[in-house]
């Protein structure tokens, strides 16, 4: 009797998780419903429109007066002993960050089902959160790809050292895809979701995101352009699907005067409480 019991478990188990799969991306594309979404709209615009407005003057004084003499002051590139930089600059790596966020969210839709009540909720919980940090620097790094292709812009050193208006648009080769900084966007990306959600963690973000963005400039990846355009597109992107998830009440709450604050999350010891119980013999 214990093999028709067993599979019988299983076949309830898998037909929660389809069902926790299929709500969690539903409720992504949901309509609306939150009824202050447009004051926090306005809000949102007016703020990006502010410090996209600021970051523009300061990319094309950076591109026409600073860009050449910083990569002057540059070790050269392949210097051997930068070699941690090279190493610490791969945090920033979209493909990398993504990763790492797909795993955890693929480990809680594994998990999840297997709990109930209290501790189910605090896991979708946290899966929600995890799911705005995902989306947050997925959407921002997808944009960032299409501008870089676009706009085509040669790294330092490509079309001649001190040419840093050098453009071949449209090339789609490696060497052509300064503008603007991927490493940057996603780090600002990831920064901003974090931060949004834990605001304790602001500092530690904020020190993480300027690491980043100066491992690409002296590893001559990139103009300092190059780097603030991308910080504007990982703040923006990120400030854009935060109001997403918002206006669907996930994760965010929105105030009259449309300001958007996290909702109180799982604590830490809590959910180690959950993993304590999910790992006991």
């Amino acid at each position: 009797m214990a093999a028709p019991t067993g599979i019988a478990e299983s076949r309830n188990y898998f037909s929660r998780f389809v069902v926790l799969a299929w709500l969690s991306l539903a409720q992504l594309v949901r309509t609306p419903s939150h009824s202050r979404r447009a004051e926090a709209s306005r809000r949102a615009a007016r703020h990006a429109l502010l410090l996209s407005a600021g970051l523009c003057i300061a990319i094309i004084v950076l591109m026409f007066a600073i860009d050449a003499w910083e990569i002057a002051q540059m070790p050269k590139r392949g210097t051997p002993s930068l070699w941690w930089v090279r190493i610490l600059t791969d945090f920033g790596k979209d493909e990398y960050v993504l990763s790492a966020l797909g795993v955890l969210l693929i480990v809680l839709a594994i998990v999840a089902p297997a709990f109930r009540g209290v501790q189910r909720s605090l896991l979708l919980g946290l899966g929600t959160r995890l799911q705005f940090v995902f989306c947050a620097v997925l959407v921002s790094s997808l944009i960032t790809e299409v501008i870089k292709w676009g706009v085509g812009r040669g790294r330092p050193g490509v079309g001649g050292e001190g040419n840093v208006l050098h453009f071949s648009h449209f090339a789609g080769t490696p060497a052509y895809f300064s503008f603007p900084s991927g490493h940057a966007t996603c780090a600002l990306a990831l920064a901003f979701a974090v931060a949004a959600l834990w605001p304790r963690a602001r500092t530690a973000m904020i020190v993480y995101a300027l690491v980043i963005c100066a491992t690409r400039l002296v590893l001559l990846a990139h103009h300092p352009s190059d780097v603030v355009a991308g910080a504007l597109i990982g703040v923006v992107s990120a400030m854009f699907v935060r109001y997403w998830f918002a206006a669907r009440r996930l994760g965010f709450a929105i105030h009259r005067d449309g300001t958007i604050v996290p909702l109180v999350g799982p604590s830490s010891g809590r959910l180690k409480r959950v993993a304590g119980g999910a790992f006991a013999p």
